[in-house]
């Protein structure tokens, strides 16, 4: 009975358990084995609980007990007698009495005092059948007689003869109608709750420090929420977290479907200024304004981030879960596996791989006929399809499901991809910074028949299979891009497809618990999702639409939702507006845009900034005439916002070698160079706090009049949406494209490919190609060297140069600081 209850209880379409069972069989493990929201009949002790504590609201009366009071009309100052009741019903029926202001008393049928007690009784209340030993003349004239016990479902009848004390009433049928009306309460009840709820966040309390400690030290010092009381506060329901750990959950997507009819809330995107190597805050910034709209201006909001590679993170110091006083927490855990989602990226991707190569060394080594018998074996004496390979013959134009029919020359076409080694595109992964993979020779074994070709590995987050969990709206969407997916050509020249190598359906299965965002929260105990960190070069560098969405619906009609983009302005910004809004269908209200005096006096001529190594006086002395200087950088990307139509708040990102002087001149020509609002941020060292101006300029922006635009339309050529960005983004004279990048744009353009958007990749640290060129380039060609797609994910990237998708350990990485406390268990030396 209980593994029923149990089963039932998990059944997402039962809204309530009633339990008709013999008497000898409601024991409180039964009673509790049914989940309090579903238990119709309220006697669970979590429902008793609340009945006896006066929680009415929060509980279902027991029918039985309903029934009791449907029958007596006022029984205050009455002496009530409970006869032969027992376990959770007569608690309930007690608790109920007394509370409307009876005095009850409770006995056994085989009391001493039973004759004298009921006599003195106005109500007479049967919990078991009345043994034939104790007379009905005992009763009271004129006392109440209901009898509650189970089985008896007359309404009323006489016990006795004309002087009979009193006239026994029966509950049976009462009850039934009483638990029907309980099923309808608990329906109600379930009903409201797959409504919107209205928030109920305890944020939790900083005291910032000075001088600010390191990163870990701040986020160890504060105590999180457990991951299922954040949820609750937000309005999630129990059955859409998967929860990990006591700080990390997973969200299921089922939320979307449930909120479907409520209004998103704000959108907002943090970019940045062309950076220095050192980065300029705007994980922080982006931290920094959730905590002071929630915490500060108790309004609603959420960040959405991306999961960081682990990569960086034992070879360069790094990592995106903010810093200082707003930072996501744990901090460890931020950057370090998180819920697995790279790690099943990483398998879904090599699987990919795998099958490449063991495709192109089987047709090369079988004939025709043998290779039909291994890809549609005989089972049990009968040869089937699968459903992939149906959808294949389909695309292929056979129009056949019985595999004895084909002919020899639709075998032959079924069974032969005729992948050309020499354009193969995709490469295995791994998440590790291994400059000795970059480029490698498989097939050297003898097992592998002398099938050797080069190859390379890229690090796990630069795989398109990231890309498309950044970008995909459903499981259903994901399972089609991933199909997409083109990772060769054939010998005649025409894309091979993960959907042609039969893997579509396994990738989906890798990625399926990949594709739920996962909920932190920050350090003042505001929520945030972390879901997807693509390349923010070779890919978009944004989070995931899905995250975006679900916090959307979340924060409600007056709430924001902050996400942030990889990179500047000129690469992340852009690529968020064209590639990843046309996917989400989502329009942006506001755009952040962080700069630091650093990097302003970097882009008006200072000396060149390394990281690790110290900052030159300029940058730690007030140069007013360095920060003028270098705020044209500041402009042209105030500019660019500008081309997309959107309200911008400049956020100066303070450090404490800035002087007053600088950061008001900073905020000046911000303001003055078409910006809505230009605010110092102090988050690093005060938390939400010392973004509260931003997060008020931020409210206000969001109401202005937004008329968002798109750069340009899908339907140009490949080649004019490149110089579209080239010439409007990046202030480029033109473009030019080696003969090889036009030839890929000339086969992309033939294969139906050239309605995509395009997702450049460029360097970061200058708004032109040339890295040293800071400030605002102009009159440069901007070389285009290749041009690759990834279909699945749906974008063109043409290439500016030479890009790495595979980063090296430094001479001392920091692994050498890294290390973990064997009696604590705690996270040594990690940022």
């Amino acid at each position: 009975i209980v593994s029923e209850i149990l089963r039932l209880n998990e059944d997402p379409n039962v809204q309530g358990l009633a339990l008709d069972l013999p008497e000898s069989l409601y024991s409180s493990k039964v009673l509790n084995a049914v989940k309090p929201e579903k238990d119709v009949d309220g006697l669970s002790s979590v429902n008793l609980g609340h009945l006896v504590h006066g929680d009415v609201y929060d509980c279902l009366v027991p029918p039985t007990v309903c029934a009791v009071m449907e029958l007596l009309e006022d029984v205050g100052g009455k002496k009530v007698l409970l006869l032969g009741a027992r376990g959770a019903e007569a608690a309930a029926l007690q608790s109920v009495l007394q509370r409307e202001g009876a005095a009850v008393l409770s006995c056994h049928w085989k009391s001493p005092q039973l004759q004298s007690e009921l006599r003195h009784a106005d109500v007479v209340l049967f919990g078991s059948t009345k043994p034939d030993d104790v007379p009905v003349s005992w009763i009271k004239p004129g006392a109440t007689v209901i009898n509650c016990a189970h089985g008896l479902l007359s309404e009323k009848h006489n016990c006795g003869q004309q002087n009979n004390p009193a006239a026994e009433k029966t509950v049976g049928s009462l009850v039934v109608a009483m638990r029907m009306q309980n099923m309808v309460k608990n329906m109600e009840r379930w009903i409201q709750s797959q409504q919107y709820r209205k928030w109920d966040l305890h944020c939790l309390k900083l005291q910032p420090l000075s001088p600010v400690p390191s990163d870990i030290e701040i986020s160890r010092a504060q105590s999180p929420k457990a991951v299922d009381v954040l949820a609750k506060e937000i309005g999630l329901l129990t059955d859409e977290i998967e929860i990990y750990g006591q700080t990390k959950a997973k969200v299921r997507l089922s939320l979307l479907e449930r909120l479907k009819d409520q209004p998103d809330g704000k959108y907002v995107l943090v970019a940045g200024i062309t950076p220095t190597p050192l980065g300029e805050g705007k994980s922080t910034v982006t931290v920094g304004l959730v905590q002071a709209l929630t915490a500060h201006l108790n309004i609603n909001s959420f960040a959405c981030l991306r999961q960081p590679s682990q990569g960086p993170t034992f070879g360069v110091k790094g990592g995106a879960a903010g810093g200082g006083y707003a930072q996501v927490i744990p901090m460890e855990e931020f950057n370090l596996h998180l819920t697995g989602d790279i790690h099943a990226i990483t398998a879904a991707n090599n699987l990919l791989a795998a099958a490449i190569d063991a495709r192109i060394l089987h047709e090369n080594t079988q004939s025709d006929k043998s290779l039909y018998n291994r890809l549609v074996p005989v089972v049990n004496g009968v040869r089937g399809f699968s459903a992939i390979q149906l959808a294949r013959l389909r695309r292929l134009g056979i129009n056949k499901t019985d595999p004895e029919t084909l002919t020899e020359k639709e075998i032959s076409k079924f069974v032969r991809l005729d992948i050309d080694p020499s354009t193969i595109t995709w490469q295995r992964v791994v998440d590790t910074n291994d400059r000795f993979l970059r480029k490698i020779t498989v097939g050297q074994a003898n097992t592998e028949k002398g099938f050797i070709r080069q190859a390379q590995f890229d690090i796990a987050v630069a795989s398109e299979i990231m890309a498309i969990l950044a970008l995909t709206t459903s499981l259903q969407d994901m399972k089609e891009r991933l199909g997409k997916m083109v990772v060769a050509n054939d010998q005649k020249g025409e894309p091979v497809t993960a959907e042609d190598l039969g893997v579509t359906g396994a990738l989906a299965v890798l990625m399926k618990d990949a594709i739920k965002p996962t909920l932190m929260q920050t350090l003042e105990g505001t929520p945030v999702f972390v879901h997807a960190g693509p390349f923010a070069n070779i890919a978009h560098g944004n989070s995931s639409v899905l995250a975006d969405k679900i916090a959307l619906k979340l924060v409600g009609e007056k709430g924001f939702v902050v996400t942030e983009a990889g990179f500047g302005a000129d690469i992340g910004m852009e690529k968020f507006f064209n590639i990843k809004c046309r996917a989400s269908g989502l329009v942006p209200s506001v755009v952040v845009l962080v700069a630091t005096v650093r990097a302003l006096k970097m882009h008006g001529g200072g000396p060149n900034v390394t990281a690790g190594a110290p900052l030159k006086k300029e940058y730690t002395e007030e140069n007013l005439q360095l920060v003028a200087d270098g705020c044209c950088n500041l402009q042209k990307q105030i500019q660019i916002t500008q081309l997309f139509g959107v309200p911008v708040v400049v956020a100066l990102n303070v450090f404490k070698t800035d002087s007053p002087a600088e950061v008001d001149l900073v905020c000046k020509i911000a303001k003055e160079s078409g910006a809505f609002d230009a605010v110092p941020c102090n988050h690093w060292s005060a938390g939400g706090r010392g973004a509260v101006k931003l997060a008020q300029a931020v409210e206000k922006a969001a109401n202005q009049k937004n008329s968002f635009k798109y750069l340009y339309s899908l339907e140009l050529p490949i080649v004019e949406k490149i110089r579209i960005i080239a010439q409007k983004v990046y202030g480029a004279q033109d473009i030019e494209l080696s003969p090889v990048a036009q030839s890929q744009v000339d086969r992309y353009t033939r294969q139906g490919f050239g309605n995509l958007p395009i997702c450049m990749a460029k360097t970061h640290l200058s708004l032109s190609h040339q890295p040293e060129r800071k400030g605002v380039p102009t009159g440069f060609i901007l070389p285009i060297t290749e041009v690759r797609a990834s279909i699945g994910a749906g974008f063109i990237y043409p290439l500016v140069g030479t890009m790495s998708t595979m980063p090296g350990l430094p001479t001392r990485p920091c692994f050498y600081d890294i290390d973990l406390d064997p009696v604590t268990e705690q996270v040594k030396g990690l940022f």
